[in-house]
């Protein structure tokens, strides 16, 4: 797997996957909790969207889903720009060397 960085809001959004169903972004949601022990504070799942924030090494990132986006990461707030960009990518890669 491979993925998309782009800028949202002027923070980086990581796409790690723009044309999957809904079980993908849980397995991912399941693969950050057992592996990197990610703990999601903040759980919003609506019709066609899924927003679960998480605390990864001291910044606020969400992990996204839309079924007309895919699977994506990106950062709560756009302060500290470096550190947000920084563990969006962190993720992202980690995310790129599992398989799904």
């Amino acid at each position: 797997m491979s993925y998309q960085l782009r800028t949202k809001s002027g923070g980086t959004e990581a796409v790690i996957d723009d044309n999957c169903g809904v079980s993908k972004f849980y397995a991912i949601a399941h693969t950050l909790a057992e592996q990197l022990k990610v703990i999601f504070m903040n759980q919003v799942d609506e019709t066609d969207t899924l927003d679960w924030d998480f605390k990864y090494k001291n910044q606020l990132l969400t992990l996204h889903y839309n079924t007309f986006e895919g699977v994506s990461i990106f950062p709560q707030h756009v302060n500290s720009l470096k550190n947000n960009d920084r563990a969006v990518m962190e993720v992202a890669h980690f995310l790129e060397r599992q398989a799904y």
